[in-house]
């Protein structure tokens, strides 16, 4: 008869050990093979770990005798917004909005007044901006 496959245990696992090892021995020695296998599952199957761009490092300054560390994440955010971060994100989003038709619409009336001084209409007799002397200057 062939031996039998004994698998080895799941508490061997380096992120499930890392987990038990959070907790109380008691608690951590009460799991079954099976709730480690959903253990290891729920810690490794985490969709919002995974980034498009993903840097993290440390580096040291010498003089100083300190380490520090960074972390450069980029991608698409899967969290959902609380309250606060969607008042902020309208906010900034009607920001973005009112600055492009302010900032549109003083281009658009600079441009009427440089193609009204090019065909040399005045619409106030003696008044000038000067703003056509200096684009001609230019």
């Amino acid at each position: 008869m062939p031996e039998e496959y004994i698998r080895p245990s799941l508490k061997d696992d380096t992120r499930v050990k890392r987990a038990l090892g959070n907790m109380p021995k008691v608690h951590a020695d009460s799991f079954s093979e099976l709730q480690l296998l959903y253990l290891k599952h729920a810690l490794s199957n985490n969709r919002w770990q995974k980034h498009m761009v993903d840097s993290r490092g440390s580096f040291y300054l010498p003089f100083v005798g300190w380490r520090f560390f960074y972390v450069l994440l980029l991608g698409r955010n899967r969290r959902a917004y609380s309250r606060k971060e969607k008042q902020v994100s309208l906010a900034l989003f009607v920001l973005c909005v009112v600055g492009f038709i302010v900032i549109s619409l003083a281009l658009g009336l600079l441009l009427l007044y440089l193609l009204k001084s090019m065909l040399g209409i005045d619409l106030f007799e003696g008044t000038s901006l000067g703003i056509w002397d200096w684009f001609q200057a230019l």
